[in-house]
């Protein structure tokens, strides 16, 4: 009998392996990469430049992830051999791209030369930020959604801004409006996520907008679930633990202001439909709307900034369906106090932050940052912008976003919150 029950565990204890090992060669099959994606970097402090190494100590963790994080180590020698073949052959992006987008013919790019190694002292910098950050997410006294749930609390969805690189160890918590477009091409250019007749690109601005915003291009922790399973969750916790992690932040006023002139100012049907048509009724009082986005500009029909305000400000907008990612808080998208981001960039400092992140990631020789739209949506605007919205209203939406405002050190706008 004894024997019997041994052959049986046996045989159960190697079933279980061999899934593991079928889950995680599946998973990179699937990506077009017959190797293992594993570079992971050592935890470390602000301004520290990530290391990997393999066989490197992985503290106390739980059996399960530990024998997670062993296994997918396993090629950690092989991941690093392939790498250093491809980025041989990555060269830095110095064409300027055919503009054809409505959206970017609008903005334009700015191809101005930019010094890197201005006089901010980046590492104190990022120290400061990440200070603020943690202090508020501490602090009892502040509250605000969300703010003191774990992250196993969080829902698969709202992990979908969470976009993984496993040949360099990177997680980037994308923000819309504030130079995610880039961001994402730099992550599929480092993670080889997409391919142009059969090669990866190597420069970022050679990927065609709409594949850059298609959401099979990229890895995010939501599709951990559809890949590992029950394994998902510590995963996640290893790779948040090993990996460098950052975002980009910006005025959240500013944000909104730049989030209604791309999707408001400019002809957009799916924003037409699913919310200019809405708002227009609503606030407007308008009937019998055009059904497409140009009759209703021919007719001169565009959503207001006012019928915007309200919108965010209506709580039957929250109850119907969560705010769109272009206006939704930063909090809410890349939960900061239940993850301990590495680098927090601001769009208003973009260039310089992207410059020290690049040398902070080893990844400057393969890349730059591809040229910054010009900032057609300045601090300086707000007054205009927000001249004919009700006093009230501001402040309202200044409670709304004062978690942006705070965690991330942005001043309150008190010219627009008082008489």
């Amino acid at each position: 009998m004894t024997k019997a029950r041994l052959l049986r565990l046996s045989v159960v204890l190697v079933s279980i392996f061999m899934i593991l090992l079928i889950i995680v060669y599946w998973d990179n099959v699937g990506t077009a990469h017959f190797y293992l994606h594993t570079s992971f970097s050592r935890p470390h402090s602000p301004g520290a430049i990530p290391g990997i190494t393999a066989g490197e100590d992985w503290e106390a963790l739980p059996e399960v992830d530990e024998f997670l994080a062993k296994l997918l180590s396993s090629s950690l020698k092989q991941n690093s051999s392939v790498s250093q073949k491809a980025e041989q052959l990555l060269v830095q992006g110095s064409s300027k791209p055919v503009v054809s987008n409505l959206e970017e013919n609008v903005r334009g790019y700015d191809w101005s030369t930019h010094n890197a190694r201005n006089s901010l002292d980046q590492e104190k910098l990022q120290i400061e930020r990440q200070r603020t950050l943690r202090e508020f997410c501490a602090n009892s006294s502040f509250a605000f959604p969300t703010k003191d749930r774990s992250f196993d609390d969080i829902p698969n969805y709202e992990l979908n801004h969470l976009i993984v690189d496993d040949r360099h160890g990177i997680i980037y918590c994308y923000v819309p409006k504030v130079a995610c477009t880039n961001w994402k091409r730099v992550m599929i250019v480092l993670s080889e996520s997409l391919l142009d007749q059969g090669v990866p690109y190597r420069n970022p601005l050679d990927i065609p907008r709409e594949h850059v915003h298609n959401t099979s291009t990229h890895l995010t922790f939501n599709k951990f679930w559809r890949r590992y399973g029950k394994f998902s969750r510590h995963l996640m916790k290893i790779k948040l633990k090993k990996y460098t992690k950052f975002l980009f932040v910006r005025d959240p006023f500013v944000r909104l202001i730049s989030a209604f002139r791309s999707k408001f100012e400019l002809e957009n049907e799916e924003f037409y439909r699913r919310f200019a048509i809405p708002m227009l009724k609503l606030y407007s009082n308008h009937t019998n709307l055009p059904t497409s986005v140009s009759e209703a500009f021919g007719a001169g029909l565009k959503v207001s900034f006012s019928d915007f305000i309200q919108y965010l400000l209506d709580p039957r907008t929250e109850k119907m369906a969560p705010f769109n990612e272009h206006w939704r808080q930063v909090y809410r998208l890349c939960h900061p106090c239940q993850i301990d981001y590495d680098f927090i960039g601001k769009l208003e400092t973009l260039d310089e932050d992207a410059a020290y992140l690049l040398q902070l990631l080893k990844v400057d020789r393969l890349l730059r940052f591809p040229p910054s739209y010009r900032n057609r949506t300045a601090s300086s605007w707000e007054d205009d912008w927000f001249a004919k919205i009700p006093l009230a209203w501001r402040q309202q939406l200044y409670k709304l976003y004062e978690a942006d405002f705070v965690l991330f050190g942005y001043p309150k706008p008190e010219n627009l919150l008082k008489d």
